[in-house]
């Protein structure tokens, strides 16, 4: 048989092959889910990153008929078990919890990430979404942003702000503060944040950008300026964002949804982000996780935010000569 003979039988058998492999596809998702789906969790157990995930597998678990099981895989930045994930088939049984540090701020903070957050996943669906707070000690002689602005610039460098480590989100929500409003500040990286939130209580350091404070300041220990999101939040809507108090362009948050493999195959991918809709929409989900905003989104929108914080905070990374490890 020559060459070209050859071609123009493979090229006559495509479209129906095509339409075989499409019909497979489609059978696959009407049968879906047929074993329990699993997700898999790259944060240790007890927290935000575990209860959210566990909540949402509950939900999924009366929608599809099948047991969604929450694994956790923790380690290295969330690298671990985000690298699990991109290396499970892409069937729709394996799911992942992604956040702004696994698929964000990863890429700059790795000098070799062995995933590719864009390539290697498929967007289901965003799912919660809570911003930082601009916390301050009472004895700092400010009362909202643009005095914390005009103290910074009066004494540059002397203001420090603690965080939970070098690249951790809320020490890079305070380089781009830093960025934005044309200050000078000290950083001071902590183990974690709890110690850095201490030190905050007990005046041995100015500020921070946390994700606690609330309940600090309701007792007095701490003042809460600003939330560091783009809109104001149903958790303290009193609170004007960074943004509006003075700082255009500040926007910083920590969000989190789910994942799948890339290559899913659609039909499943959009089951799944409609069923993970009808979980986040029951009103104990809101009610449990009332510190932030439910935030559910099309896969369409999850995949556009992933690529829009990706060159936001490599920025960051390079304005603030942080060094990738």
């Amino acid at each position: 048989m020559s060459h070209s003979l050859f071609v123009l039988i493979a090229r006559s058998f495509r479209p129906a092959l095509t339409a075989v492999l499409a019909l497979a596809a489609v059978s696959h998702a009407q049968t879906y889910p047929v074993k329990p789906v699993r997700i898999i969790s790259p944060y240790a157990p007890g927290g935000l990153g575990d209860l959210l995930p566990r909540a949402v597998a509950t939900g999924l678990t009366d929608l599809l008929g099948q047991q969604v099981i929450v694994e956790n895989r923790p380690g290295a930045s969330m690298v671990i078990g985000t690298q699990a994930a991109a290396r499970s088939p892409a069937d729709g049984y394996t799911l992942v919890f992604g956040s702004v540090t696994s698929l964000a701020i990863n890429v700059s903070a790795s000098k070799s990430l062995p995933y590719d957050p864009v390539t290697d996943f498929t967007p289901v669906s965003l799912c919660y979404t809570t911003p930082l707070y601009l916390v301050v000690h009472p004895s700092l002689p400010v009362n909202s942003v643009k005095e914390l602005i005009a103290l910074a610039r009066a004494q540059p460098g002397k203001l420090v702000f603690a965080s939970g480590g070098n690249g951790s989100s809320n020490h890079l929500a305070g380089e781009l503060f830093k960025s934005l409003a044309r200050v000078d500040m000290l950083h001071v990286p902590y183990k974690s944040a709890g110690p850095a939130m201490t030190d905050v209580i007990a005046g041995h350091v100015s500020l921070m950008f946390g994700a606690a404070g609330l309940a600090e300041a309701q007792s007095g220990k701490v003042r809460v300026l600003a939330v560091t999101g783009a809109r104001r939040t149903a958790a303290a809507p009193q609170l004007p964002t960074v943004r509006e108090s003075g700082v255009p362009g500040y926007e910083s948050t920590i969000w989190f949804g789910i994942l799948a493999p890339a290559g899913t195959p659609g039909a499943i991918v959009t089951r799944l982000s409609q069923d993970i809709h009808k979980v986040l929409a029951q009103p104990q989900m809101r009610e449990r996780f009332s510190t932030g905003d439910i935030t559910p989104s099309t896969p369409e929108a999850f995949a556009e935010l992933i690529q829009r914080e990706i060159p936001k905070w490599r920025k960051v990374f390079e304005a603030a000569k942080i060094t990738p490890e």
